[in-house]
């Protein structure tokens, strides 16, 4: 239990020195929740971190922002240096590691995904924009998966808590 705290820290310190925080991917919960539940703050947050608890999304994470960081610093050999620095649209392997994540909570987390990934809303847009030379192919994917997958498990969550009724 202890390592998976540990680990679920370096995550969030990696997401925070990309500029991503955990209050940033809540507010996009939030957002895509209002017109179905009322939520708070606390639950997104309570969520986000659930999910940056699976090992699966640490993984995904660590490999992502991995890789966005060796394209920075020209150390991927080409022609993929260059289709990873620019986003190729053709070059879909960051959706399908962001859609690695999505998955842990069932096919709701997909339709979530695609509109992230279409509408860039948030944080996600700021990150898809590549300032200052950061190269971000995978992380705005990453970050997308992430707040679907927390808007995947609450209403999950909140399913289960109407069949108890």
């Amino acid at each position: 239990m202890k390592g998976e705290n540990s680990m679920k820290s370096i995550i969030i310190n990696m997401l925070e020195e990309r500029g991503v925080t955990i209050e940033d991917m809540a507010g996009l919960v939030l957002d895509l929740q209002k017109d179905y539940l009322p939520l708070t703050t606390e639950i997104a947050i309570e969520n986000i971190h659930k999910v940056l608890g699976k090992r699966e999304v640490q993984n995904a994470v660590l490999t992502g922002i991995q890789l966005d960081k060796l394209a920075e610093n020209n150390l991927i050999e080409e022609p993929l240096l260059s289709i990873v620095k620019r986003d190729d649209s053709l070059y879909g392997i960051d959706e399908i590691m962001a859609l690695s994540i999505t998955n842990i909570y069932g096919s709701i987390g997909f339709t979530n995904f695609g509109y992230l990934d279409k509408l860039k809303p948030g944080i996600i847009g700021k990150i898809n924009a590549h300032e200052h030379g950061q190269v971000n192919t995978f992380l705005d994917d990453l970050v997308s998966g992430i707040v679907a997958a927390a808007c995947s498990r609450i209403a999950h969550s909140m399913e289960n808590s109407q069949d108890d009724e």
